[in-house]
């Protein structure tokens, strides 16, 4: 497996990143260390992950896919074979979010303690904080870096202009700028990231791994009508996708996975993957058959005409 820089942080990851956001929320801890296993023993590294997933679910606090993640690494020995990706700012708790230096410093400890390491190799900003400034919170991952408590950092959900003040900044200030960007990028939803912001990441040489990358299931081709929602505790979240523009990009996808003997959540990952300045999609999993499917997604290579065609579908 070819594997891609990320950015400029002197790590290279391969090209697909698996989403812990489904351990202990859609996937029980035997089902999530199942499919962790089948995803590395197939030789793919990285791990994305964030302190708050998954506080949206009736009983749990956060922290959550962190613990199960630590858990699985250390009783498989494979911290040093796994590249962790996870985030901060996400609220977990009254008075506990944002990116001020003070909370950086608290939830690092509370993060590197549930992954049972002393290190995480990308540590992202998960959402701007319009209380903090770029500067207070990049010095506060200047001493994380210099610590050796994080390896890289980057910003998940910032918009072209953001993403340009935070780097001016860090040039301006001498610190350490973000090198990875997580966007939201699918082939459905394309404008949040094709145009300046993908210009910025390009220009800047940003390494780029999307969320959503399979627009919440919706590109798996499983939803197709209303009735079709119940189908799992992230179904409500499609409902927006199930229009004639939506459709036709499942027609799309339809036709080019027959062409590739493929499904078309591999078709989409493989769309993604080929995309001018994305380093790898995320994508999750809440079975083992479902991590089989992501692993064919990386060997899929679509020609100008597969390309075309799903372009042409998925134009706004």
């Amino acid at each position: 497996m070819i594997k891609r820089e990320l950015g400029r942080t002197g790590i290279e990851i391969s090209p697909l990143v698996l989403g812990g956001n489904v351990f202990l929320w859609t996937a029980d801890k035997a089902t999530s260390f199942a499919i962790l296993d089948r995803f590395a023993d197939a030789g793919f590294e990285s791990i994305d992950t964030a302190d708050s997933y998954s506080t949206w679910a009736p009983g749990n606090r956060g922290g959550e896919s962190e613990e199960v993640l630590g858990e699985w690494m250390e009783s498989r020995g494979r911290r040093g074979r796994t590249i962790l990706i996870t985030k901060v700012g996400s609220e977990m708790g009254p008075g506990r979010k944002g990116l001020s230096a003070a909370y950086i410093a608290e939830a690092v400890e509370r993060s590197l303690r549930r992954l049972r390491t002393d290190y995480i190799d990308v540590y992202l900003s998960h959402w701007p904080d319009p209380a903090t400034s770029y500067e207070e919170t990049l010095r506060a991952y200047q001493k994380l870096l210099v610590a050796g408590k994080v390896r890289a950092i980057g910003a998940s959900n910032l918009n072209a202009a953001q993403l340009r003040d935070a780097l001016d900044v860090a040039a301006e200030k001498g610190l350490p700028r973000y090198e990875v960007l997580q966007p939201e990028y699918n082939l459905y939803d394309r404008s949040g990231f094709e145009g300046a912001l993908r210009d910025v990441a390009i220009a800047e040489d940003i390494g780029v791994i999307t969320y959503f990358s399979l627009a919440k299931g919706f590109l798996s081709g499983k939803y197709r009508h209303e009735a079709h929602l119940g189908q799992s505790p992230r179904g409500k979240g499609v409902k927006s996708y199930l229009n004639e523009r939506g459709m036709r990009i499942l027609g799309a996808l339809d036709t080019v996975a027959a062409r590739h003997r493929a499904t078309p959540a591999e078709i989409s990952l493989a769309w993604l993957t080929a995309q001018p300045g994305v380093t790898a999609p995320i994508a999750s999993a809440t079975s083992v058959a479902q991590v089989e499917s992501l692993i064919r997604s990386a060997s899929v290579a679509l020609s100008a005409e597969d390309t075309s065609a799903l372009e042409a579908a998925s134009c706004p």
